[in-house]
């Protein structure tokens, strides 16, 4: 069979039945024929370690001779990759071999056809170094200072994982403590008291290094209270409403929890 019919042949069994081997088998046996071939050329390169057969790299490469240059993106593609992948995973399992958990597979194709004494199919393995995961940012120093109202203290450093914000610094429910705020704005005057007792909280994103206001006021019911929460940057103010995303914070922030007002400092705009 040509290798151009091998393909659309391939192609048309696993697309009308992906990943099941028995299917495969009876509707491309050459498919067969290459699990076969890739699993065997594993297999030789495997040892023996304390009783189990061991496979020690994590990339195979499956090289193809003969396919036409118009053909070769449709083997490469990421299709047939993982399907050669699932297989070889599937196979290894199957003979109780131990292999790396990163074991993936590339596919290359040329041009030029195999001559009569020649495989048209080789298999190459390789040990490569998985990239190194990006280090986390650093946590930078970062600080609240409270410039319209009055509360427990008026500079904080946000040193734990989250900051809370709101009035009193206990704050009970009828089943119970609810929490407890880091910045507490605990006098009984008209500033305080546009304070909500779970007003906000403040988290550090490690991932990107930054810190992010959350919204955590709870309208009182059958009311259409607003957001109640909102920064003033650069002139602007922009609302923090009650989400999962949170808002970033940038040094020079003006947080305004109802009437009162807390400075964000010490980080540097993202």
């Amino acid at each position: 069979m040509a290798i151009s019919e091998w393909i659309e042949k391939l192609g048309r069994a696993v697309f009308e039945s992906p990943f099941d081997s028995a299917r495969l088998s009876q509707d491309a046996p050459e498919l067969a024929e290459i699990r076969l071939a890739v699993l065997d050329e594993v297999k030789a390169k495997s040892h023996r370690v304390a009783g189990q057969d061991v496979f020690p790299f994590n990339l195979v490469r499956i090289c193809v001779g003969g396919i036409p240059e118009n053909q070769s993106n449709v083997l490469r593609s990421t299709f047939f990759t993982e399907f050669f992948e699932q297989e070889l995973r599937s196979g290894l399992k199957k003979a109780n071999y131990r292999f790396p958990d990163d074991l993936r597979v590339e596919i290359r194709t040329k041009t030029q056809l195999p001559g009569p004494k020649e495989s048209w199919l080789s298999v190459e393995t390789e040990s490569r170094d998985q990239p190194a995961e990006p280090a986390a940012p650093a946590r930078k120093a970062a600080r609240l200072t409270v410039v319209k109202g009055t509360a427990n203290d008026k500079d904080i450093v946000l040193s734990k994982a989250r900051t809370n914000i709101g009035r009193t610094v206990d704050v009970y429910r009828a089943d119970g403590p609810s929490r407890r705020n880091d910045l507490a704005f605990n006098e009984e005057n008209e500033i305080s008291r546009s304070v909500s007792r779970e007003h906000a909280h403040i988290l550090f994103d490690k991932k990107i290094g930054e810190y992010r206001l959350y919204n955590d006021r709870r309208p009182k019911p059958g009311t259409k209270d607003g957001c109640g929460l909102w920064i003033i940057r650069d002139g602007l103010s922009l609302e923090v409403h009650h989400n999962s995303r949170g808002t970033s914070l940038q040094t020079g922030d003006e947080i305004h929890l109802g009437r009162a007002v807390v400075k964000f400092r010490g980080m540097t705009k993202q």
